[in-house]
């Protein structure tokens, strides 16, 4: 699934790294990184105490566009979360 432009915009305005923040009613510790000179991106989540767990790789393509890669869940599902994610302030 290509990434949409919304998408995108809130995925790279999320610090790079480990950081806490919130999604809906959610908490969550969450760890962006950046791999292969930056063409591939990873991103995970956990619930601070809950069950809930994101993650998604994101590759950037020449000939593709932005490739979201959700890991065994639906890419509506991290989207969401992606799009919904607010970072706690330091």
């Amino acid at each position: 699934m290509n990434a949409s432009d919304a998408f995108l915009n809130a995925f790279f305005a999320l610090p790079s790294g480990t950081f806490t923040g919130q999604a809906g009613a959610r908490r969550y510790v969450v760890t962006r990184q950046a791999m292969a000179g930056g063409k591939s991106h990873k991103l995970v989540a956990h619930e601070l105490g809950g069950t809930d767990y994101i993650s998604l790789n994101l590759y950037l393509t020449q000939n593709s566009g932005a490739l979201l890669r959700p890991c065994e869940m639906s890419a509506e599902k991290v989207s969401s979360f992606v799009l919904m994610l607010v970072p706690d302030q330091p």
